[in-house]
């Protein structure tokens, strides 16, 4: 099977169009470390780093969950149940992307290098927890929380406190969104015995869980722009993406997740963006 030939299925199979929801905030890391524009090489490899681990994480998704795809309605569609790539293609795929990941650490500095195996197997094993816990949602959103502590340990290998808002931020703003769209799924996990909250507790309980998620990450994000020293245009920036998170909550309900999409993708999309967007142009003012 040529990689070429199979590109569009790949970028199919990890979603690529999702990257909006990581890369931006690994930017945020690396610009807030760097008290401005972090350099073109820290950016190259930090990209590459991010597009590789992320796309890791996603087939290894698909490989570890191919029994249950299979099973559920809603994913008889995805690449690897049709057969349109083989398992065998796919295992070699998560190979390649977690070597071009290590190889991508190494060349930012030795301590990204020293935890790049310990961010591959948390980013695989988030694929296992719907099987036995109900904190699958929060350990999805601490594979994404690594974002901004990655960005900013490529730029200035040491952890600090901005860094580890931006993680808390981030865990709870992805985890409140991911029960949003496991609601879609609540019946079939609840048939299947698969932890997930909607499943287990219903969609109107994991509805309120996201909705205090969604609270708890907007105070993260103003606590940040606090940590970090930013000003205005910050936040004005965090109060907005606040509004955008209570907006999430209006669009769905336990009796209409027909919008849960626009939810999910649409919304989350604008906020990692303007948030980044948001803490370059405060640097670049203060600067």
């Amino acid at each position: 099977m040529s990689f070429i030939k199979n590109f569009k299925i790949i970028c199919r199979m990890v979603k690529i169009e999702h990257s909006v929801f990581a890369l931006p905030f690994a930017y945020i890391g690396a610009f807030l470390a760097a008290g401005g524009w972090p350099g073109l090489w820290n950016m190259l490899v930090l990209t590459v780093a991010m597009v590789a681990v992320r796309s890791f994480a996603m087939a290894f998704n698909r490989y570890a969950d191919l029994d249950i795809d299979r099973e559920n309605p809603r994913t008889q569609k995805r690449e690897l149940v049709t057969g349109e790539l083989s398992t065998g293609f796919t295992l070699g795929f998560i190979l390649g992307t977690g070597a071009v990941f290590v190889i991508a650490c190494a060349l930012m500095n030795p301590l990204c290098l020293l935890l790049s195996p310990v961010a591959l197997g948390i980013s695989a094993f988030y694929s296992f927890c719907k099987r036995f816990t109900h904190w699958c949602h929060f350990v999805l959103g601490s594979v994404l929380g690594l974002a901004p502590v990655a960005g900013w340990l490529c730029v200035d290998p040491t952890f600090t406190l901005t860094a580890a808002l931006l993680f808390c931020g981030v865990t709870m703003w992805v985890a409140g969104f991911d029960l949003l769209y496991a609601g879609q799924d609540a019946e079939f996990d609840r048939k299947r015995g698969l932890f997930s909250i909607p499943g287990r507790l219903g969609i109107r309980a994991a509805l309120a869980v996201s909705t205090v998620s969604h609270m708890t990450a907007a105070a993260f994000f103003l606590l940040v722009g606090w940590a970090a020293g930013l000003g205005g245009v910050y936040a004005v920036a965090a109060a907005v993406v606040g509004l955008i998170l209570m907006a999430e909550h209006l669009l769905v309900s336990a009796d209409d997740m027909s919008r849960v999409n626009v939810a999910f993708f649409t919304l989350n999309g604008v906020i990692s963006v303007v948030l980044f967007i948001a803490v370059a142009v405060d640097l670049a003012v203060s600067g």
